[in-house]
């Protein structure tokens, strides 16, 4: 019993000293109450922009943003910092306990020579010494170092967390606007080829006029100059096609070749939804990742404050040895060597108390106090910065669906106009001057519409993915594919470090306990 409560005692000395530093609360930060009130964008239900990409209602960019998700290289990688961070933490769980320990055995065998002054005639000659033992020794916490050390690794762990979601709202929004782009593309390619059809028509009327002797060979030309000036257009859109798809398979993390057959033979940019719920800015506090990355970055830096502090306060050590010892001199033995008489301890207390450091440990608190005040301004500036992106995309949104209404109007009047302007001109009552700034303007409004339509769903995408929607596609999956954990297994005892269980945040206070306190082996 004696025994059991020393034990006891000394196991909990870790946990009883006090820690300095700041204990670390999210900082203050700038809130607005609600977005500006717009048409179509609404203050509640912005919980269910989760998985928001279903609201485009297209099955090609499911397929694609699933696929991101699994195969996304950027992503992986971001999933493998979890495990290095988990790592981390337990390594800093580890300095709890006693910092040093050895097992040490030596055998050491002597003869004096017999020439030596000292030499004693008929005195024994030839000795020999062994031992063997075990040495620990362990720095108690008392002012929090290796506590603060831990809160600060686990801040850092559950920072890369919110890293990988943030990388995650980052690739949905990235392969959904990359998508638009290539489906605007394919629109804008769609225009300028349907212009060719009818300005080839048109140079056809032109030179039937021409070789009736009605008009001019200018006509003519004028109308061939139109043509090969819109012909030209389609490779460079073709050329921004093909880029655009390469970007594409790098975010899926595929070889450009493999591109083509997921997008299909055609098809038309995504539809947005006629409303959009963007709930309040404090949401933003919850759903975005980055914000909460930013927060846990300066619980970070206020636990390592804590550390630096530490240095400046006495350290208490306990040391200690246990072994056995044997010779053959005096009348000894070596065979009494693991003979409970042959044993030995020692065991002590030793303090460290630094006086003359020059200023370095004291300087380090001050550097780190203004890296922690760093991290606060920039968890301020992060959460002014979300509700900057979410405003600057509803303006962008709506502004986006006014212009698609204004051109959807101008194209139907520039239709009319370029077929209004055929007919006078093949009836002589205007110069082919006339059809060429019809056509023109024809070109014009439906290149700048299709391109409209695509900044849409855009916004609508920057909208969503500054809401902080995307990330919960990953719930209930680990961070880390099978596969790659498979392999690096292979080469390393990870011991239970692999299992998804610990690659999240702790569910309950037990599991906060154990990933904090107890040595992961």
């Amino acid at each position: 019993m004696r025994y059991g409560v020393g034990i006891a005692f000394v196991a909990a000395l870790p946990l009883m000293g006090c820690m300095v530093g700041p204990n670390f609360t999210t900082p203050p930060s700038s809130v607005e109450a609600s977005y500006q009130k717009v048409d179509g964008v609404l203050p509640a239900g912005a919980e269910n922009n989760s998985l928001w990409w279903h609201e485009f209602d297209d099955p090609v960019l499911n397929h694609l943003i699933s696929l991101g998700y699994h195969d996304n290289l950027t992503l992986q990688e971001a999933g493998v910092r979890v495990l290095q961070a988990r790592a981390e933490l337990a390594s800093s769980v580890g300095e709890l306990y006693p910092q040093q320990q050895a097992i040490s055995a030596a055998y050491t065998d002597s003869l004096q020579s017999k020439a030596a002054p000292t030499y004693v005639p008929g005195a024994q000659t030839g000795v020999e010494f062994a031992n063997i033992g075990l040495t620990a020794s362990w720095e108690i916490d008392l002012w929090g170092k290796y506590r603060r050390a831990i809160q600060a690794d686990d801040a850092s762990f559950l920072g890369s967390i919110a890293a990988y979601d943030a990388a995650l709202v980052s690739l949905t929004a990235s392969i959904a606007q990359n998508y638009i782009s290539i489906r605007t593309l394919q629109a804008q390619i769609h225009v300028a080829e349907a212009n060719v059809t009818v300005q080839r028509e048109s140079l056809r009327i032109a030179t039937v006029q021409y070789n009736s002797g009605q008009t001019s060979l200018l006509d003519v030309e004028q109308a061939r100059t139109q043509l090969s000036t819109t012909e030209s257009t389609v490779p460079a859109l073709q050329a921004q096609l093909e880029v655009q798809k390469d970007a594409l398979a790098v975010l899926l993390g595929l070889t450009p070749d493999k591109v083509d057959a997921l997008l299909g033979p055609g098809g038309s940019i995504p539809k947005a939804a006629a409303g959009v719920a963007v709930g309040i800015p404090r949401d933003l506090l919850r759903q975005r990742p980055d914000v909460k990355q930013a927060e846990l970055q300066a619980a970070e830096q206020s636990a390592l404050l804590g550390v630096a502090k530490a240095q400046l306060y006495p350290a208490l050590s306990l040391s200690g040895t246990f072994g056995f010892d044997a010779g053959n001199n005096y009348g000894a033995s070596m065979s009494d060597l693991f003979k409970w008489s042959s044993h030995t301890i020692s065991i002590g207390p030793s303090v460290t108390i630094p006086i003359f450091n020059y200023g370095q440990l004291t300087n380090k608190v001050r550097a780190q106090d203004a890296v922690f005040e760093q991290a606060i301004l920039n968890y301020q500036n992060v959460v002014l910065q979300a509700q900057q992106e979410v405003q600057d995309a509803i303006a962008n949104y709506v502004q986006a669906r006014n212009t698609v209404a204004k051109l959807t109007e101008a194209d139907a009047s520039a239709q009319q106009s370029t077929k209004l302007a055929m007919i006078r001109y093949v009836d002589g009552a205007s110069d082919y001057t006339t059809v060429l700034n019809a056509e023109q303007a024809q070109l014009q409004v439906q290149n700048s519409l299709a391109s409209a339509r695509g900044s849409v769903p855009q916004a609508l995408v920057q909208l969503y993915s500054a809401l902080g929607g995307g990330w919960q596609i990953a719930e209930g999956h680990d961070v880390v594919p099978e596969s790659i954990k498979a392999e690096m297994a292979k080469r390393t005892d990870w011991g239970g470090l692999l299992t998804p269980q610990n690659h999240a945040a702790p569910a309950t206070p037990a599991q906060q306990i154990k990933q904090t306190y107890v040595p992961s082996w």
